[in-house]
């Protein structure tokens, strides 16, 4: 066995590998970029190596600052983790040159599935059902037209060497072919160095369904099940979940054993993923194999009870599988969310800063959470935006939603923005609940974007409730201290208005056992909690309903945070109210004539130059952070008025680039 391990990546699945050699008794060694000097990651190593400048294509991708490593350390093994290195041949290569061991597939299987052009044709010799498309790179936009409209529109161009949503883009006429091609190969070439592009039939309404395989040095592969990964935006996975409510024990067979003849034919050995599209009749269509962990391998690890992380290890140190294909279990149900820094009512533009507050929910034997990040570190520009995974475990599909409905609430996340409303939207949605949904799902559902209004809408009754549980503690402390009630202060009814946005709501808060009766609307609620004052969570029952929420102070009002959405509530004596009620709102400030930064990035290009008119819909620039552009479009018809940035300006959230006249 392997004495010590060098883990050639960063965060999350850095953290997560080393949690597994840690149990094993094998040293770990972490790498890192200026940015992540006080990284999680470098915490929990025996050593750490500074790798380089703060920039992926400075540090995390230069394969020679990972071997200088390897050399400072002595480590006789490698984990690439995700990304990155994990699926580069050549990095495999120079490994084997120095007779360090790639915790991973020989370069033979990488090159043959790592470019999904000759991986489709792979593919198609050892006879799995893969998409209709061309197979070869498309050279130019003329050619990607010609080739989609010989295909039938819509289509998909796809980066050769993409993967986790890069470089991909869906076209339904010859303009959004032209222009998806430039975007998908500005994005392979900044996430890959390979800009090659092809073109393939895009199946409507398809669901995204994959199989984790696991094979040995001594010609064993078994197929451990699948993962259902349709909840998704832009083509990156935001839920994932293991098994798929919607394939039956016939197609998981089908498609399982498929997968291990793809994988067998190009002798494969350790974890893999192939994944397929499937339509609603059940067909499934061969889409890519993945050369390395995924991201969601915790679904398939909780309903399995298998460690992929070490079952990578062993058979990298050429140890047999230690059971066949009869002996893989599936027992209950797991469901992962993906926790992002990302403004979900901002077009989910990415977030940057401190984690002023980072408190994820306590590890059962029901709730994981796989995360690379801490309290008071830095969220920064230059890497992928997850936060964390959240994975959660059931007897079936309903608890195990349950579940992760329960621990998103408990999620404690400030100083950045983040997509826990909108995961909680997800976890209440009626079709995500039916399991009756396809990769188009999101796109379907939010057609303008993720709104207020989407979120989970509570009752007004928890949060009114809380805020008067709240207020009523801090009044009964206040005045136990100041002596004016003589300790007598709990056991008096307080009757107060709970102000939320303009709309008042009269309560009369009684002490009880163990909490509060609140009195609103007519009803008596019992509010019981062994909530402190200070405490950021509460936990209590709502007329024996258990729920979680986020608390704390805001001025003079509360914050209360339920589902990823958050209140203000004023607590006033009645008079106070009807006084707050004829105070003017203050009005927000005209910036309709400004195009603004919406998060902090880089200006790759602009489109237009000063006097130019522009149309409602029309390129303007475009931004590039954590990996992914994004184009700015004009909201109305205007002209430009003055330009005040430049390509190449790195720039903050908000930070003018147009003025309009």
């Amino acid at each position: 066995m392997f004495k010590k391990i060098l883990i050639a990546n960063r965060g999350e699945i850095a953290c997560r590998v080393m949690k597994t050699a840690k149990k094993m008794g094998i040293k770990t060694v972490a790498v890192y970029s200026d940015a992540d000097k006080l990284a999680l990651h470098t915490e929990m190593a025996d050593e750490a190596v500074h790798i380089g400048a703060s920039a992926s294509s400075d540090s995390y991708l230069v394969i020679d600052k990972i071997l200088d490593a390897i050399d400072q350390t002595g480590a006789d093994a490698v984990h690439p983790g995700y990304g990155f290195l994990s699926e580069n041949a050549k990095f495999a290569e120079a490994l084997a040159k120095k007779g360090v061991a790639f915790i991973g597939p020989p370069v033979g299987a990488i090159n043959a599935m790592g470019d999904k052009i000759e991986s489709k044709k792979l593919a198609e010799k050892a006879k799995v059902s893969v998409v209709p498309g061309h197979t070869e790179a498309v050279a130019d936009p003329d050619m990607a037209v010609e080739i989609a409209n010989k295909i039938g529109y819509p289509v998909m161009l796809k980066a050769s060497a993409g993967g986790g949503g890069k470089g991909m883009r869906i076209a339904h006429n010859d303009e959004e072919c032209r222009d998806g091609l430039e975007r998908a190969r500005s994005e392979a070439a900044s996430s890959f160095g390979d800009d090659r592009v092809f073109v393939e039939k895009y199946i409507v309404q398809p669901r995204h369904i994959e199989i984790q395989v696991l094979a040995d040095k001594h010609g064993n592969c078994v197929y451990l099940n699948e993962r259902e990964c349709s909840i998704q935006r832009r083509h990156q996975k935001v839920l994932e979940e293991a098994p798929s409510p919607f394939l039956d024990a016939k197609t998981r067979k089908a498609m399982g054993e498929q997968a291990v003849a793809l994988a067998q034919a190009v002798d494969y050995c350790s974890a893999g993923t192939v994944e397929f599209i499937v339509d609603k009749d059940k067909n499934f269509f061969f889409l890519e194999m993945n050369t390395r962990l995924q991201v969601e391998h915790p679904v398939t690890e909780f309903i399995t009870g298998l460690d992929l992380v070490e079952l990578m290890i062993r058979v990298a140190a050429g140890e047999k599988l230690p059971f066949a294909q009869k002996d893989v279990p599936l027992n209950g149900w797991s469901v992962e969310a993906r926790i992002y820094a990302e403004d979900p009512f901002r077009n989910f533009l990415p977030s940057t800063g401190r984690l002023v507050r980072y408190r994820p929910p306590a590890e059962t034997e029901t709730v994981r959470v796989d995360t690379g990040v801490f309290e008071g570190g830095e969220i920064s520009m230059f890497y992928d935006p997850m936060v964390a995974k959240l994975v959660t475990y059931g007897k079936d599909r309903n608890a195990a939603m349950d579940e992760m409905a329960r621990a998103l609430d408990r999620f404690q996340i400030t100083g950045i923005a983040n997509n826990i409303a909108f995961l909680s939207a997800l976890m209440a949605h009626e079709r995500v609940r039916s399991g009756e949904f396809s990769t188009n799902f999101i796109a379907e559902e939010y057609p303008d974007g993720f709104n207020p209004k989407d979120a989970v809408q509570d009752d007004p009754t928890l949060i009114v409730a809380v805020a008067a549980a709240m207020h009523r503690a801090y009044q009964d402390r206040a005045a136990d201290i100041s002596g004016q009630v003589e300790g007598h202060s709990r056991a008096v009814s307080a009757d107060w208005v709970v102000v939320l946005g303009r709309d008042p709501h009269p309560v009369s808060v009684d002490p009880a056992d163990g909490g509060y009766d609140v009195t609103y609307g007519g009803k008596t609620l019992k509010l019981r909690t062994d909530w402190q004052l200070g405490d950021s969570l509460m936990e209590l029952t709502l007329d024996g309903k258990p729920q979680s929420v986020q608390v704390g102070r805001a001025d003079v009002a509360y914050r209360i945070i339920h589902a990823g959405t958050e209140s203000r509530a004023l607590v006033l004596n009645p008079g106070t109210a009807e006084l707050y009620r004829h105070i003017p709102e203050k009005q927000p400030p005209d910036t309709s004539k400004f195009l603004m930064s919406p998060m902090p990035g880089l200006l790759v290009s602009l489109a237009v130059a000063v006097g130019q008119e522009v149309k409602a819909g029309e390129e303007l620039c475009v931004l590039e952070a954590m990996k992914m552009e994004n184009v700015m479009r004009a909201e109305k018809d205007a002209v430009v008025k003055e330009i005040k940035a430049a390509p190449g300006d790195s720039l903050m959230v908000d930070q003018i680039i147009l003025e309009f006249e």
